[in-house]
């Protein structure tokens, strides 16, 4: 016997029966039969050998499974030329004689009329009984013609294009269903379960599949079996509603209002979604399956909560009382593959490779850089780029509220806050980690976000001997920077005057890089500057490096980075000891000569 696929994706893809037991056919290369019609589920039927012959048996498929033009309800014997059909991919039994790939829709209709008569005929027909009258061309199969594409792997795009079916009132009642009835399962016959666990996952799936079989009916025909299959997993051992936003790449930013208001960024665009929860009991309990790992929690008498999700991802988490329209998310996610300056350069447009060469040189002489910008402006991606130019010999301390930070050094140690227990306390806030640093001979010293009274520690671990040390601050532009900074240390409730906290952060900060989200949703690096000293009250800074807009052309915001003519003083000191590694001409102005 061969069996031979005569039309979809794989047409012309042949196996040979030989000595198998058994042929698996389904979507994936898990099967003995590997198909790529999304129609078809990933188990989809089976042909095995029964007695002196062979049989095909559904395996609980999502549309079914016909053989010679009717659906198939029970195992049935399988003779040659024999037609069976599986979404839009059809398949002929036969022998090397009658098995010849059909290439025209005429020959192939012509191989049903020749074929057996139906499953139901096979098994009650007699040997005496007079042959039945050939078969119709097979009917179209039983799901729509033009179904939504899904693409089997969960973490495609494409998931999210059905959440206008899945999310409806009808299908919200079904999913809770679902959902209860294989807890219920669970809990009743195993007890609590860890289903992070693979063995308890795989029970978990059994279940899942056997709930899915009972209320197959009841799953309209728009929507594609394994999307609604992928929902409840993802209720079950993720985070819900929240996990196609967090495996669409395409995706920034995910804002949940209330169980039913989710909003999301894309290419710096807000837009609403049609996702939603249960209820807000629903919401918080997927807030605490985000938080709970961490060994952080989230309820009445602790309403707010900074996490992250395994991936990295930045979470921001405050619920009732202090929430009045419901508990409320902010999800801030993170690229999967670590951008360099060529991807802001060429993929975004960020800035030029001359602002690049001038950063990787200021952080290669040991200049304490400061980058400044408002929220989402793209802070921590740029301290991550700026942090491949350390040299792998030096010891570098991060310190951040929620770890951020994906730095690849072999010599690097990572801190992170710990807020107070349910008792208030046991707290270590950034100031701590920063005092305790001094103590670990770092190198540099990398605070993922200065925001209080820790930027005095700061501003002195850089002037004592920890040279190259980053930072990143809140502010609009680079004289508010300058400004937060002071206020910061004020914050700390020294009584300094205020020369003396400028002379500080002049003597401590020696290049300070501007950031900023533009209303077209572009990020771009709006300048560089070099601060250059302190003349009375006022700190000196000088550009280098700035972007001039010129105008706004379909939706996105034009114009140009320009050098300003101004030399940053680390150039002069790294050519006095011959260790300058770029040209000098970046910082002359266009179309000004040597």
């Amino acid at each position: 016997m061969i069996v031979s696929v005569i039309e979809g994706p794989e047409q012309g893809q042949k196996i040979e029966w030989k000595d198998r037991e058994s042929l698996t056919i389904g979507r994936g290369s898990s099967n003995d039969l590997g198909l790529s019609d999304q129609i078809v589920s990933r188990r989809h039927a089976r042909i095995e050998s029964h007695g002196d012959g062979l049989q095909l048996l559904d395996l609980g498929s999502s549309y079914g499974t016909r053989l010679n033009g009717a659906p198939l309800e029970s195992p049935s014997p399988l003779r040659p030329g024999d037609l069976i059909e599986l979404g839009h991919t059809r398949i002929q039994i036969g022998d090397s004689a009658v098995n010849a790939v059909q290439g025209n829709a005429s020959a192939k209709e012509e191989s049903v009329a020749n074929a057996a008569p139906s499953s139901v005929a096979h098994s009650n027909a007699s040997t005496s009984a007079p042959p039945a009258p050939p078969l119709p061309p097979p009917s179209p199969p039983s799901p729509p013609p033009s179904p939504p594409r899904v693409p089997p792997a969960p973490d495609q795009a494409a998931e999210f294009a059905m959440v206008e079916t899945l999310y409806t009132e009808r299908m919200m009642a079904l999913k809770r269903e679902v959902h209860e009835e294989i807890l219920s399962r669970q809990n009743s016959n195993r007890g609590v379960v860890d289903f992070k666990d693979a063995a308890n996952r795989r029970a978990l799936e059994h279940t899942l599949d056997e709930v899915l079989k009972e209320v197959r009916h009841r799953i309209p025909g728009q929507l594609d079996f394994d999307t609604f299959r992928q929902a409840l997993l993802d209720e079950l051992v993720d985070f819900g509603p929240l996990s196609p936003l967090i495996r669409d790449e395409g995706i920034t930013e995910i804002m949940v209002n209330g169980p039913e208001c989710v909003f999301v960024e894309r290419h710096g665009r807000i837009t609403r979604t049609p996702l939603r929860f249960f209820d807000n009991r629903h919401l918080l309990a997927i807030i605490g399956r985000i938080v709970e790992p961490l060994g952080r929690r989230v309820d009445e008498s602790s309403p707010m909560v900074d996490a992250r999700l395994p991936d990295g991802s930045r979470v921001n988490a405050i619920v009732a009382p202090l929430a009045l329209d419901g508990h409320s998310v902010t999800i801030r996610k993170f690229m999967k593959d670590k951008l360099t300056s060529a991807d802001l350069i060429e993929r975004f447009g960020s800035m030029t490779q001359a602002m690049a060469d001038c950063l990787a040189e200021a952080v290669r002489a040991k200049q304490n850089i400061l980058v400044s910008g408002g929220t989402g402006s793209g802070k921590t991606t740029l301290l991550n780029i700026l942090s491949l130019n350390i040299p792998d010999g030096e010891r570098i301390v991060t310190i951040e509220d929620s770890a951020e930070l994906k730095l690849h050094h072999p010599n690097l140690v990572r801190l992170e806050t710990r807020p107070a227990n349910i008792e208030g306390k046991g707290q270590v806030g950034i100031r701590e980690l920063v005092r305790n640093s001094l103590r670990m001979r770092p190198d540099r010293i990398i605070v993922g976000e200065c925001r209080g009274s820790e930027a005095i520690d700061m501003l002195q671990a850089m002037n004592t001997g920890h040279d190259g040390s980053l930072t990143t601050v809140h502010a609009n532009s680079t004289r508010d920077a300058l400004m937060r900074l002071e206020n910061m240390v004020m914050m700390a409730g020294f009584d300094l005057p205020s020369v003396a906290i400028r002379e500080q952060i002049s003597s401590a900060i020696q290049i300070i890089v501007q950031q900023q989200r533009l209303p077209d949703g572009s990020r771009k690096v709006m300048e560089i500057t070099e601060i250059t000293g302190r003349e009375s009250d006022t700190i000196l800074s000088q550009p280098i490096f700035e972007f001039i807009q010129s105008g706004y052309e379909e939706g996105k915001i034009t114009g140009k980075f320009v050098a300003t003519g101004n030399r940053p003083n680390f150039i002069t000191t790294l050519k006095d000891k011959g260790d300058l590694q770029i040209d000098e001409a970046i910082f002359r102005p266009e179309g000004m000569a040597e």
